[in-house]
């Protein structure tokens, strides 16, 4: 990392303002960065002559005084996110050359607040998988590694590559989507900061569809503060998403006060899995005395049903990515596969869908379509549907028993080898999830914060889990915590 692309984004704000640096001495050291570090795999799409231009309008608008606090930060955009003139492909070969002629809420937010677009970060394909194995692009790969070993490790998935160009120093934040932890994993296995906003507090609009009722963009930074800012210019109410909420946007940075006296902080029970690693229980146990050295209160409590958490995802996820990758047939967009002397349509839905989704969103949609079907709907996924209202219900009895925030894990390992989680398994893979998919089954926000280092070096991460609406409070504890844990480690440059 060069001393400009290690910059914070609040750091690289004040240095704006004060003249000290400009956008396009900024954009172009991530441009140079980003050239030198293509064995990470993590931009697929590079915009440098947009950035530039984007740069040099960013330094007008903070000459004139007309500066938001992103402007002119050098951000890169998950390929799930539509960018208007841009290919915009989810990772999969069946979107091949889509170029949108629209922009995302979410991207449009940023570009109104000055941010500047380096690229499209890779990502697994449509944010199916925990790895960033199932990319069309290949592999993004996570910058750290474990020891003195050349083992290419994860960054997580599916936001791997966002995770990996921030943990690198190729931009000061990026944007990621959380269907079931994507946000979380990959900032704990590369040791930033990642935050997933209460469902609807961020606009879905543009955002190519994974599962409908649990996708949600958020950001992923160097540091808390730094998600604060960034979180807030991707929020707001979008009339073009049925599902955002109509609620104001608090300041969430002016909340970083770090004081959480009194606040009560649930350790729920349920959440010490069998076969846990030391290092995970460990840092766990440092959390919650971390926390409680900072002023608040620990309690323990019961969220009965997390047990059914995985199975009751792994049915409503396949279903409705099932519903939303139906589209996808070769007709108005994106691959079609060649055809044979009297095929008809049917034969090129069949060969197109074959072609252009890999084996990973091929098993998901098999999987969806199989528990949406006639005589299996209601013993799957009716019953799914009434285990999330229980799960819901869990987090929502605690939340009435006074408990301001739930810390856990984010994840039960830290970055695991590229390929040690074969194909043959995938299950293996799911449980990934183990830590993160309540969150999203409950519509509730979760961030990840760094807090430790594995016995290889390798970063670890804590989850705080908050009431609904209520991010500002829960990046405060989060604020609290990254101080007491104080992780400043960065992957060494091998790349």
């Amino acid at each position: 990392m060069s001393d400009l692309t290690s910059m914070t984004v609040a750091a690289a704000r004040d240095a704006l303002r004060a003249g000290k640096v400009t956008s396009a001495e900024l954009t172009e050291a991530c441009l140079s960065a980003i050239e030198g570090a293509s064995a990470l795999n993590a931009f697929v799409h590079r915009t440098p002559e947009r950035a530039q231009e984007m740069a040099a309008e960013a330094d007008k608008r903070i000459r004139s005084g007309d500066a938001p606090a992103l402007c002119g930060i050098p951000m890169g955009i998950k390929d799930l996110f539509c960018t208007k003139g841009v290919p915009s492909q989810a990772a999969s070969r069946i979107l091949e050359n889509f170029v949108p002629e629209y922009e995302s809420t979410v991207t449009q937010q940023l570009f109104d607040a000055g941010a500047v677009m380096l690229g499209k970060l890779n990502m697994d394909e449509f944010a199916m998988g925990s790895s960033n194995e199932t990319s069309v692009y290949g592999n993004a790969v996570n910058p750290w590694r474990r020891g003195n070993e050349a083992t290419e490790l994860t960054p997580g998935g599916s936001s791997g590559g966002s995770a990996s160009a921030v943990a690198a120093g190729l931009c000061l934040a990026a944007t990621g989507t959380d269907t079931g932890g994507s946000i979380r994993q990959p900032a704990a296995f590369t040791g930033i900061t990642g935050i997933k906003p209460t469902y609807g507090r961020c606009s879905r609009w543009g955002i190519v569809a994974f599962a409908s009722s649990l996708d949600q963009a958020g950001p992923m930074t160097r540091d808390v503060r730094d998600a604060a800012i960034v979180l807030q210019a991707m929020c707001g109410h979008d009339p073009k998403d049925s599902t955002s909420a109509d609620l104001p946007v608090p300041d969430f940075e002016a909340m970083l006060t770090g004081d959480i006296r009194g606040k009560t902080i649930g350790i729920p029970r349920e959440y010490r899995m069998d076969g846990m690693p030391e290092e995970i229980e460990a840092l766990w146990a440092e959390g919650r005395r971390m926390l409680e050295d900072a002023g608040a209160r620990i309690v323990d409590i019961s969220l009965p049903h997390t047990k059914y958490a995985l199975p009751c995802y792994y049915v409503i996820a396949p279903a409705e990515a099932s519903s939303n990758l139906a589209r996808y047939d070769g007709v108005r967009y994106g691959h079609r596969a060649k055809l044979a002397q009297g095929d008809g349509i049917v034969e090129m839905y069949e060969k197109t869908r074959a072609e252009g989704f890999g084996p990973e969103v091929q098993r998901r949609v098999m999987v969806g379509t199989y528990v949406l079907s006639a005589g299996f709907y209601d013993a799957y996924y009716n019953r799914a549907r009434k285990v999330r209202t229980l799960i819901k219900k869990d987090f929502e009895d605690a939340f009435a028993e006074g408990v301001d925030a739930i810390l856990t894990p984010a994840t039960p390992s830290a970055a695991f080898g590229l390929g040690e989680m074969t194909e043959a398994d995938p299950v293996a893979m799911y449980l990934n999830d183990v830590f993160t998919v309540t969150v999203n089954l409950a519509g509730l926000p979760g961030i990840s914060v760094p807090a430790g280092q594995d016995r290889s070096g390798l970063p670890l991460g804590l989850q705080l889990i908050g009431r609904p609406w209520e991010e500002g409070d829960l990046l405060n504890t989060a604020y609290a915590l990254e101080r007491a844990a104080g992780f400043t480690a960065r992957p060494e440059k091998w790349w």
